[in-house]
């Protein structure tokens, strides 16, 4: 077996991630690791496929044991017991990072995955700030000689890194011709760089596990972890994890999942918004009764969302692990003052809401939510740290109840499909520049509410829905007039035409294939052809 790294020179600290032994470590991993996670997404399609014929999904049979049984997870290390505000963002550029660890933040989630565009400089970039920032010595002089530094130790938000999903590849990285998987990438840099460092201070190492779809996904990270440590020489059992249940069929495995990680588990955390974007790409064959209202009316107060959360919470604390909160996408404009308090009365809504329900903490994505989520938390929990203590006995969710998409309240509306059209463009042309958090109309954007965007489009167009507020039927006819329309809104909004062609063309043109209503034009991630974009341009480049 062979192993190239592409170098990144332009980077500054590339020769501290991609030496010899790191890349060797990959290496092992890919040797011991990639061919099972290769099966593991074939038997995503099958059981997709098979789910979307019935128009259901259930409880697994074969697992009736694992949820009836009564076992727990590991205890969570003192770093990880107050988890009340988690602020999440992506660790390049070093400005960012540095602001997330000093947000006051009990938690920063260093995303590796929706909200950072994978190109090989931002993955280094990464990687070497989360190196620093293990060690306190991450810092940043602005052009204008402004300095950033991370703040005290006592301070400094615990780092929990997310690295990229299963499915997504590394193209930088080669072993034997073909592309790295990007999470083993992402995982092995990380933890043989710093897990040496974290355990010693007690920090880490933590992660994040996005996109699972199976306890067998869930598995295969455990044997990660446990060979990474022996490998390393770190205790076992020092690693923890929090899943992220952003996938339906994940949902009806919550218990399972737990339990194959129960040694390294933290918590579990309700992603919802690849939790809608999963319903929609799961059974977007199988009818109107899954055809979901406008993106923005689907609050958590939905039934099916409701069942969901409460299941999440009610699976956590029976097995001691922490049931995190969704995220709070909104960003301040103080030149918008009264559009900014109603946005924070919806959050303070939001997070109230989930601290009376069980949840430990919550997300938020501005460090100016930071306070509003930590005051809704102080207010159940007190001097508490978590309140794993609430079983939520109350709670019985059935796979009806899950499934209970028709419920939903809201309208499927011609102002949606704009909406959805041009934040799915905006959002890819931006997340093709280098950028994958992106600030649109007042909320912060990432590859999840692009997912939803899109997907919802192909959806509509596939069962022929009738728009409420026009009386159109939503065809593939009207949705490229209106994306040509919001194509052109967008090109008066950038003002630099060769930006425009360079990202926003291409952008345009796949956004308009992946809404057409064709099986054959749907992908199941949007990141998988943007990627290939977004190589091809460095490659020309």
């Amino acid at each position: 077996m062979t192993i190239s790294a592409q170098p990144a020179p332009t980077v500054t600290g590339a020769e501290t991630v991609l030496t010899d032994a790191a890349l060797a470590f990959v290496e092992k991993l890919h040797q011991r690791f990639a061919a099972t996670r290769d099966e593991l997404l074939e038997a995503r399609v099958e059981a997709r496929s098979k789910a979307s014929a019935a128009g259901r999904l259930d409880f697994l049979p074969e697992t009736a044991e694992v949820r009836a049984g009564d076992w727990t997870v590991a205890e969570a290390p003192e770093a990880l017991r107050d988890r009340r505000v988690e602020i999440t963002g992506p660790a390049t550029p070093a400005k960012m990072a540095i602001n997330a660890m000093n947000s006051g933040a009990k938690v920063w989630l260093a995303d590796l995955e929706d909200a950072s565009t994978p190109s090989w400089h931002n993955v280094v970039d990464a990687l070497k700030n989360l190196h620093d920032a293990a060690r306190g010595t991450l810092e940043f002089t602005s052009p204008e000689g402004k300095k950033y530094a991370l703040r005290g130790e006592v301070d400094r938000a615990v780092v929990v890194v997310r690295p990229r999903g299963w499915h997504l590849p590394e193209a930088h990285v080669e072993i034997d011709g073909g592309p790295a998987v990007g999470a083993l990438v992402d995982f092995g840099l990380h933890f043989f760089h710093n897990a040496k460092h974290l355990a010693e201070t007690g920090q880490g190492p933590f992660y994040y596990l996005p996109k699972m779809e199976s306890y067998l996904e869930a598995r295969l990270w455990n044997e990660v972890f446990a060979f990474a440590e022996a490998e390393l020489g770190i205790e076992h059992g020092t690693i923890r994890a929090t899943v992220l249940i952003e996938t339906i069929p994940a949902a009806f495995q919550m218990d399972e999942i737990l339990y194959e990680l129960r040694e390294y588990a933290s918590g579990l955390n309700a992603g919802r918004w690849d939790y809608l974007f999963s319903i929609i790409k799961y059974f977007r064959e199988a009818g109107s009764a899954f055809t979901l209202p406008d993106r923005a009316d689907v609050a958590m107060t939905a039934p099916m969302m409701r069942a969901y959360t409460e299941l999440l919470v009610r699976t956590c604390h029976k097995r001691g692990a922490f049931a995190m909160g969704g995220m709070a996408a909104f960003i301040p404009n103080r030149r918008e003052p009264d559009v900014t308090e109603a946005a924070f009365e919806k959050v303070r809504a939001d997070k109230s809401r989930e601290a009376k329900d069980g949840f430990d903490g919550s997300w938020v994505a501005h460090p100016d939510l930071v306070p509003v989520c930590r005051e809704r938390f102080d207010a159940v929990l007190g001097e508490k740290p978590n309140q794993l203590d609430r079983l939520r006995e109350d709670v019985d969710v059935s796979a009806a109840d899950l499934l209970d998409i028709a419920s939903a309240p809201g309208r499927v509306t011609e102002a949606g499909v704009r909406a959805n059209l041009y934040v799915a463009v905006a959002y890819t042309a931006v997340w093709l520049s280098g950028n994958g958090a992106v600030a649109i109309h007042n909320l912060m954007e990432d590859a999840a509410t692009a997912e939803i965007s899109r997907s919802q489009v192909w959806q509509q167009i596939r069962n022929g829905v009738v728009a409420e507020d026009t009386g159109n039927t939503i065809t593939a006819e009207l949705a490229a007039r209106i994306l040509a329309e919001e194509i052109e809104h967008l090109r008066t909004e950038v003002d630099d035409d060769a930006r425009f062609e360079r990202y926003y063309r291409p952008a345009a043109e796949l956004i308009g294939r992946l809404v057409s209503g064709r099986e054959e034009d749907f992908e199941d991630f949007l990141t998988l052809p943007a990627y290939r974009i977004l190589t091809e341009e460095l490659v020309a480049s």
